[in-house]
């Protein structure tokens, strides 16, 4: 009969620290983090349920560790019509249009640089000229 004492002793001292410390982690966890239901519910079904409580805190309710990728939780997404659409250059009519933009612009200036060339090329030859003539 001692025994059984001490066997029920023992697992009465294992739920009270088992139930202490999912006490303790679900008080400390993030609200936004914690899975299936709210803070709250978690910590009145601890007290109340134990040991099912801290058993199913454990498995359903602790958040899950972060992996090295980040934080993703299903639903947490993009809607897919609010889905940022990655289109490639050559089909966004707004980088088009700065294209075309720029290359008229260039086109523009080196138009303007080739005449400012030709007219400075035709006083050098006019001086040449009149240097060979004097």
């Amino acid at each position: 009969m001692a025994d059984v004492i001490r066997l029920y002793g023992l697992l009465f001292l294992i739920d009270l620290v088992m139930l202490v410390v999912a006490l303790i982690d679900c008080l400390s966890s993030d609200e936004d983090r914690i899975r299936n239901l709210p803070k709250i519910a978690w910590v009145f079904i601890i007290l109340l349920f134990s040991p099912v409580g801290w058993i199913a805190w454990y498995a359903a309710g602790r958040p899950q560790a972060v992996r090295a990728g980040g934080h993703w939780r299903p639903g947490s997404g993009f809607p897919e019509r609010e889905r940022p659409r990655a289109t490639a250059p050559d089909d966004d009519p707004a980088f088009l249009r700065d294209i075309a933009r720029t290359r008229r612009d260039d086109e523009a200036m080196f138009s303007k640089w080739e005449a400012d060339l030709r007219r400075r090329e035709e006083e050098l030859r006019r001086r040449d000229e009149q240097r060979g003539d004097a």
